[in-house]
């Protein structure tokens, strides 16, 4: 009976802890080959989005880095993840990719390496944003580019906008102002 109640007792902290997760819990590389441990935006709103440049969302780069020049410091930041994942259009290595950010956009952002955000080959941080029982919050599929995941100060999944809802649009600028 012991055994059993132990049992049980482990099973519901292993749950517990499972619905504990955050996005400070992985590290991702960054586009110049760095590994960035996501605890660094602990206490931030944090703007993870999938980028392209070969697509017709591409001019997002733009308000995102408007987005990133108003709020981007010690409260808010933005990740940027480029992926091929869509009709090929991010072709270019890291090294292109940085190179065609800066000169077309003048992205100061964080961008990281490009990676997958779906499929068999998905980045593990995008298989927590987009299944609830790791993220507690809710399931969803990267449906295309420039897909937005809003992260609360503390970590956590908040809300997820689609491609056609603008950076700088006022479900977006509203969410990061407030407290």
């Amino acid at each position: 009976m012991k055994t059993l109640i132990l049992s049980i007792l482990l099973a519901g902290a292993s749950f517990i802890f499972a619905q504990e997760k955050t996005i400070y819990d992985f590290k991702v590389e960054s586009i110049d080959g760095e590994m960035i441990d996501l605890s660094i935006y602990k206490g931030k709103k944090v703007l993870i989005v999938n980028t392209a440049s070969k697509c017709g969302f591409t001019p997002q780069y733009e308000q995102l880095q408007e987005l990133y020049d108003t709020y981007g410091g010690d409260d808010f930041v933005i990740l940027g993840f480029p992926s091929n994942d869509f009709m090929k259009q991010e072709p270019g290595t890291d090294n292109e990719i940085a190179a065609f950010c800066q000169k077309n956009y003048g992205v100061t952002f964080p961008m990281m390496s490009k990676t997958s955000v779906k499929g068999n080959e998905i980045n593990p941080l995008y298989a927590f944003l987009t299944t609830k029982s790791m993220n507690g919050k809710m399931d969803s599929e990267v449906k295309w580019n420039f897909q937005k995941y809003l992260i609360g100060s503390n970590g956590k999944l908040e809300q997820i906008y689609y491609s056609k809802t603008l950076p700088t649009d006022k479900v977006i600028t509203d969410w990061i102002e407030s407290k």
